[in-house]
């Protein structure tokens, strides 16, 4: 697998924790959420900043932020008990469906 992919994985990975630790730190008032958040986040941006030298931007970010939520919502849903209705599942389904589309079809994406 291609080092920029493999960095593009690590950076939906550290989004997803920093977003769940965001949720856990109750506006930033508990220390070790908000820490976990903010270097989430840091380390979630400076891995998007490679795939970001070979892909374009557009599709990187529509697979980075569009497998964050996915995976987000799975982990709320599965730990934390959040409900999703049907509405939200489809609309997640189709989320799901875009990026495996633009990986799978587009020219633009780097095979």
């Amino acid at each position: 697998m291609a080092k920029h992919i493999l960095f593009l994985l690590a950076a939906i990975v550290a989004e997803v924790i920093a977003t769940t630790a965001l949720a856990r730190s109750e506006s930033f008032t508990r220390l070790g959420p908000s820490l976990v958040t903010v270097a989430g986040y840091a380390i979630a941006f400076w891995c998007l900043s490679f795939p970001l030298r070979v892909m374009p931007t557009g599709v990187v970010y529509a697979v980075w932020s569009g497998m964050g939520i996915v995976l987000i919502s799975a982990i709320a849903w599965a730990w934390y008990g959040q409900a999703l209705d049907f509405a939200a599942l489809l609309g997640l389904g189709l989320i799901l469906l875009g990026v495996i589309i633009v990986n799978l079809f587009s020219k633009t994406v780097g095979h």
